[in-house]
């Protein structure tokens, strides 16, 4: 990887982990950036949906079915707006699920930087299945 891109890759990584910071989940908070030609054109963070109570775990400490995942988040706030991920590139700050991961291809991202390895490794499996480039920076804190 050239040293330029690493460079952009880590400053994107530190906004994902930003982003993180907004989730009101206690189990797991997790940030999304979507970057096209080096401008971001999305962002998202684990939570319930729109007109929910920004509270994401039931009272035994599972988290509800509902929350929508951060790269999902992301992806649909493109799809409400004029851009497209059509070739851009997810920064995230765990590594995408099975579910998220088919979001991912199919909205035509091309590359995934992620933090943290999920535990389940399926979705980064399939993502590479699909040819998506896939970049893991150093566990983040």
């Amino acid at each position: 990887m050239k040293k330029k891109q690493l460079k952009y890759d880590q400053a994107y990584m530190r906004m994902a982990l930003e982003w993180a910071k907004l989730s009101y989940c206690d189990r797991k908070k997790v940030g999304a950036l979507i970057v096209k030609d080096r401008m971001i054109i999305s962002d998202g963070f684990n939570g319930t949906p729109t007109g929910f109570e920004n509270c994401c775990e039931e009272e035994v400490g599972d988290t509800k079915w509902y929350v929508l995942h951060a790269e999902a988040n992301a992806i649909l706030k493109v799809a409400s707006s004029t851009q497209s991920c059509k070739n851009s590139t997810l920064y995230i700050t765990l590594s995408p699920c099975k579910e998220c991961s088919k979001l991912i291809h199919q909205s035509g991202i091309k590359r995934v930087v992620y933090g943290n390895k999920y535990k389940d490794v399926s979705g980064l499996q399939f993502l590479e299945k699909a040819g998506v480039e896939i970049t893991h920076l150093k566990e983040l804190k």
